[in-house]
């Protein structure tokens, strides 16, 4: 059951006599618990719903194209209450928070709704045997999956979960109903890497081909780990090792199957201090959303896009332009911005690394840097005209950094125009000379 707060203007549902303030009930004899019900049951041309309304429940029938939405808005995104993670995983991130930061920041969701609709990863160590049944019903997919161990008793360990050890079962289960899965593993020294590591992705290719993309990504540490488990930074040979192994893995995985499977974050790379693998690494950027790729896809974007700077851009114009980003990032910048002077050659851009004293210094991502730690690197730097920085350093609903500061207020302190672009090669080059 589901409120319905507005009616698209002219929508198939207002001629209906559909109001604001009705209760969803049905949709051709099928309760309506969430937005997945909805989406799916709603495709029909021809559609009966069971409405609630004061004392009053009826039926309505729409006529209307097939997969047109009938024009209903609810009272929140998923129709229901975002479920929450039942996990304490020993490297999450949310535990790491300081105190004191907005409530939003604190809360662990784990909700295979949000995997299907915004691409989130989730444990399924929320979900009961019917929640399966219903993915499988209705053929959602794919579904990301936080897989992190497939050793039961590890990966219980490792989410203090005691239903965390039934991972590999409930694959089955999704990949026999012919569901396509992503999958991550968060590796923590000592504890999922090396031998784990190895059994690990030797179940997961088992899968193959309902899992066909696997990111290994190093667990992120903040400097706020008081009373938590003690878990290790990777060094450089950490790093060095992870890749080589996975590396390794992955090119049986490319003979085998024709894809690598596993691919490392771009994270490991640049703590190792190697190159970026290059694009046919990456079998199409499965996991791109997952950090992995990223870097090599936005140079090659920007590597496309010199070729037709002369005929997009005034390449002799006079220009003075700032970049920020986190110290991951920084050398490679320098290495994009430098291709971009030699062809704009009146064009000066300055990239300057922002260190995260906010969460420790060992955190080098762009994401992660806060307007506190930002304002206060750059104030009485030379920024020149505007000030470009990635919009993956703002959180909630783009206009507030993870410590709370405003976009509004950063670009105050520095007096400067301050542009945000996503990461990709022809947004950045466009940001920056545009």
């Amino acid at each position: 059951m589901a409120e319905i707060v507005s009616v698209s203007e002219g929508s198939a549902a207002q001629k209906a006599g559909i109001r604001a303030g009705d209760w969803l009930l049905e949709i051709n004899g099928h309760p309506i618990r969430d937005v997945l019900d909805y989406r799916f049951y709603v495709t029909e041309k021809k559609v009966t719903l069971k409405l609630h309304r004061g004392a009053d429940i009826f039926d309505v029938t729409i006529e209307k194209d097939e997969y047109d939405d009938p024009g209903l808005e609810f009272a929140s995104y998923l129709m229901d209450e975002k479920r929450s993670c039942r996990n304490k995983c020993v490297f999450c991130f949310i535990d790491q928070l300081p105190c004191g930061m907005r409530d939003t920041l604190y809360f662990k969701d784990d909700d295979s709704r949000l995997s299907f609709l915004q691409g989130n990863y989730v444990t399924l160590t929320n979900m009961t045997d019917e929640d399966l049944d219903r993915i499988v019903k209705m053929h959602i997919t794919p579904v990301n999956v936080s897989v992190h161990t497939t050793n039961p008793e590890l990966r219980e360990k490792m989410m203090k979960n005691r239903f965390a050890g039934k991972i590999i079962e409930q694959m089955k289960r999704l990949a026999k109903g012919g569901v396509q899965m992503n999958c991550q593993l968060v590796i923590c020294k000592g504890l999922n890497d090396g031998q784990e590591l190895a059994r690990s992705m030797k179940e997961l290719e088992a899968f193959y081909p309902h899992v066909d993309s696997v990111s290994v990504v190093p667990a992120g540490l903040t400097k706020h780990r008081d009373g938590l488990y003690p878990l290790e930074p990777f060094e450089k040979e950490d790093a060095e090792r992870l890749i080589d192994q996975v590396n390794a893995f992955g090119q049986e995985c490319k003979k085998k199957h024709g894809v690598r499977m596993f691919y490392v974050a771009d994270e490991a790379y640049v703590k190792a201090e190697r190159p970026l693998p290059p694009e046919e690494y990456y079998d199409g950027y499965p996991q791109i959303e997952n950090g992995v790729g990223m870097m090599t896809s936005m140079e090659t974007e920007v590597d496309f896009e010199l070729d037709y700077l002369a005929e997009d851009y005034d390449i002799g114009k006079k220009r003075e332009i700032s970049v920020a980003t986190g110290a991951a990032a920084y050398e490679y910048l320098l290495r994009l911005v430098a291709k971009i002077e030699k062809i704009c050659y009146n064009t000066t851009i300055r990239v300057y690394k922002i260190e995260n004293d906010f969460f420790g210094r060992s955190v080098t991502v762009a994401g992660l840097i806060c307007g506190g730690d930002l304002t206060a690197q750059l104030q009485g730097k030379e920024l020149g005209e505007k000030l470009v920085l990635p919009t993956v350093m703002l959180r909630a609903d783009g206009d507030l950094f993870l410590d709370g500061v405003s976009a509004k207020q950063v670009q105050e302190r520095l007096g400067v125009p301050v542009c945000y672009c996503e990461c990709e090669g022809a947004a950045f080059i466009r940001t920056l000379l545009s």
